[in-house]
C-alpha cells in the first residue's frame, strides 16, 4: 500500500468533518461526490442549496444528497455565529453590522464552525486565492500554542527508496514564509515533525540545512540555523534535530559520518527544512522535475486547526487526496 492509500485508508477510520466553503465550485462539488462514495469524510458544503442540487443532478453526483448542505444566507446558526464573530474581534473594533456581513462569506462561515466544533477542518482555494482563504483563519482559529508562523510542508514521495524513509521525505517550508527569524524557523522545524508524524507515518529524522555542515563556513544565514536548531531542541527536546547541515550530509549517510561524525541525523534525514522559502521552494521543485518525484501538498501547518489552501489550477483529485490529509491531521489534532 503505497502513501497515498495508507492517508486515505486513515481517513476513512476516522470519519471526520470537512467543510468545503466554495460548495457550487464544479470541481469541488465532483470531488465531494467521490470523498463520500469513498467513505473518506463527512462533507459539509457551503453554498447555494439550489446550485449545488441542480448541478448534481445534471451531472449524476448521486452522493450529494449525504453531504451537509448550508446556505451562507440563511441557517439556524447565522445569529450565534455572529455572536461569535463578535466576541471573537471586538478588540479589533468589529461591528455587529460588519461581522453580519462577513457571516455570510463562506470562507469566514466555515472558519467559525471550525472555531465551535461543527468541522474539524476545511478545505479551500479552487475558487479563492491564498490570502482570502488564510485570513479568516487567522482572524478566527490562529495558530497553535507556542507557534506564531505557518508553513507548507511537501510530502516527496521519490522512486530511489534509498534516500529519507523508504524513498520519503518532507520538505518545509516551501510554500508561506519568505525569510523566517531563527524562532520561526525552528517553529516550522517543530511543526514539520507534527506533519510527519500525522500524514506520512514515520518519526521525523529533522535535518535544518544551510550550505555549512557543523561550523564548515562562517555567515549570518549559518548562524541562524545553528540558532533555530537551538531553539526547535528547546520547544520539543524529545525532537530528533541536527543543524546546521548540507543537503548531502544529511541524505547520503557515507557523506553524513565524515562530515558529522556521530550525528544521529546525519546521512539518515527524512525530513529538510530549508532556511528560507526561495530555496524550499526551488528545491522542491527541482526534485519533482528532474527526479520525478511526486509533491503531495503543500499541506498548511502551524494553525490551531487544519486548514488548507488548494491551487486555484487544481484537479478533482487534488481536492479529493488533500481533504484526505486535512483528515489526517484533523485526527492528530
Amino acid at each position: 500500500m503505497d502513501l497515498l492509500e495508507k492517508i486515505k485508508e486513515k481517513a476513512r477510520k476516522q470519519k471526520k468533518r470537512i467543510v468545503l466553503p466554495e460548495g457550487s465550485e464544479p470541481r469541488t462539488l465532483q470531488a465531494a461526490n467521490q470523498i463520500i462514495q469513498e467513505g473518506l469524510a463527512e462533507i459539509i458544503l457551503i453554498g447555494n442549496p439550489d446550485e449545488i442540487i441542480n448541478y448534481s443532478k445534471e451531472n449524476n453526483l448521486s452522493y450529494i444528497r449525504k453531504a451537509d448542505i448550508i446556505n451562507p444566507l440563511e441557517h439556524e446558526k447565522k445569529e450565534y455565529y455572529t455572536d461569535m464573530l463578535v466576541e471573537i474581534r471586538k478588540s479589533k473594533g468589529l461591528t455587529r453590522e460588519q461581522a453580519v456581513e462577513l457571516v455570510e462569506d463562506p470562507l469566514y462561515l466555515a472558519v467559525l464552525m471550525i472555531k465551535n466544533g461543527d468541522a474539524d477542518g476545511e478545505v479551500a482555494g479552487a475558487d479563492n486565492a491564498t490570502g482570502d482563504v488564510l485570513r479568516p483563519a487567522f482572524q478566527i482559529v490562529k495558530t497553535l500554542p507556542g507557534i506564531s508562523v505557518v508553513s507548507g510542508a511537501f510530502i516527496m514521495i521519490l522512486k530511489d527508496k534509498e534516500f529519507g524513509e523508504n524513498g520519503i521525505l518532507v520538505f518545509a517550508d516551501c510554500a508561506v514564509h519568505p525569510d523566517p527569524t531563527a524562532r520561526e524557523l525552528a517553529e516550522i522545524a517543530v511543526a514539520t515533525g507534527q506533519t510527519t508524524k500525522a500524514i506520512a507515518g514515520f518519526e521525523p529524522k529533522i535535518a535544518m540545512l544551510s550550505f555549512s555542515t557543523k561550523g564548515s563556513a562562517k555567515h549570518e544565514m549559518v548562524d541562524k540555523v545553528v540558532e533555530a536548531t537551538n531553539i526547535a531542541k528547546e520547544m520539543n527536546p524529545e525532537l530528533l534535530i541536527e543543524g546546521e547541515l548540507q543537503v548531502d550530509a544529511a541524505i547520503i549517510e557515507a557523506i553524513g559520518v565524515k562530515k558529522a561524525p556521530g550525528s544521529k541525523i546525519a546521512g539518515k534525514a527524512n525530513v529538510l527544512v530549508f532556511p528560507t522559502l526561495e530555496s524550499g521552494n526551488i528545491a522542491y521543485k527541482l526534485v519533482q522535475r528532474l527526479a520525478h518525484a511526486e509533491a503531495i501538498g503543500p499541506v498548511l501547518q502551524g494553525m490551531a486547526a487544519p486548514i488548507n489552501d488548494l491551487s486555484r489550477g487544481c484537479s478533482v483529485s487534488d481536492i479529493v487526496n488533500l481533504v484526505a490529509i486535512t483528515s489526517n491531521q484533523a485526527a492528530n489534532k
